[in-house]
């Protein structure tokens, strides 16, 4: 198949790029005349660089004419860490989503896989599953939500399909140094106490590699259609996760458990409830010690 990606040199994008030509499909990627590469150094010989902005839909259209993709993945997003999460530039991704849903359907594409995220939802007490009404609480969570039903519609008219996935908490080799699990591992090497709360939160990490094949049958298969969480399906209490990666780094680490007070807005709860996914064939392969293992050692060797 045919596939272009949006989001190429992200985080998850550029693991999605490499599952999918390891699985024989042909590749383009839509990838900002700036941006830095370097996620996807191994795999550029093997990919269709197609250079194209946001801000440029006029050379997001040439950009489709000249791969004329079958199906498309659509995860880049303006605004992803924390601090943005409650920018009004949140919702010029509407505004993006939309415009591109409708290029690509011109140009021939028939299968439209969306990146969400649980922050569609908002916070629940308990797993969460798709036919949970959404309700954010951040511009990010509204943005989200606002681009797939924007999305919905214009499938709907095209006749496209389309599959949203609302993606859980995910980790591994080459995450943003802000996320959670590579900001504890470089607190871990340098030696420092660790403040932390009181870790009782529970909360489920998905191996990169494992979201990307999500992805994956998500754009082969025809029965993939409308929203399907995915996140790990287990969620231990943080702390379990903590020690672990601890004794992975640095065993002697000082560990400032509590030092944090929760916030008021504190999530305690992460957990997917992806028996939708499942029952299209998906099941995360890499369980969580492994995955930290080799997060680890990837960390400390691009130190």
């Amino acid at each position: 198949m045919r596939i272009l990606v949006t989001g190429a040199t992200g985080f998850l994008g550029s693991y999605l790029v490499a599952d999918l030509l390891a699985h024989g499909h042909e590749v383009g990627a839509l990838i900002r005349p700036e941006a830095d590469a370097w996620r996807l150094k191994d795999v550029l010989p093997q990919i269709v660089r197609l250079e194209g902005s946001f801000d440029d839909l006029a050379g997001i259209r040439a950009a489709l004419k000249t791969f004329k993709p079958e199906a498309v993945a659509h995860l880049a997003w303006r605004g992803v860490a924390g601090a943005d999460r409650n920018n009004p530039m949140q919702m010029q991704n509407v505004a993006d989503a939309a415009a591109f849903a409708a290029a690509c359907a011109e140009e021939g594409a028939t299968t439209f896989v969306g990146a969400g995220s649980q922050a569609e939802y908002g916070p629940y007490p308990r797993a969460i599953s798709e036919d949970d009404p959404a309700r954010p609480t951040t511009l990010y969570g509204q943005a989200k939500l606002a681009a797939m039903e924007a999305v919905r519609e214009i499938a709907e008219a095209k006749g496209q399909r389309l599959a949203w996935l609302r993606v859980f908490s995910t980790y591994g080799p080459r995450d943003a140094d802000h996320w959670l699990i590579p900001s504890l591992i470089r607190t871990l090497r340098s030696g420092e106490r660790l403040p932390l709360t009181r870790c009782e939160q529970l909360w489920g990490f998905l191996h990169a590699r494992d979201a990307a094949a999500g992805f994956r049958l998500a754009l082969e298969q025809p029965a993939a259609r409308g929203i399907f969480n995915l996140g790990a399906p287990e969620a231990p209490p943080l702390r379990e996760t903590v020690l672990a990666l601890r004794d992975l780094v640095n065993p002697s680490a000082e560990l400032g458990i509590g030092d944090i007070p929760y916030r008021d807005d504190q999530v305690m709860i992460l957990k997917a409830d992806v028996t939708k996914l499942a029952g299209l064939g998906w099941h995360p392969n890499i369980d969580l010690l492994t995955g930290l293992r080799e997060t680890a050692e990837w960390y400390v060797k691009h130190a």
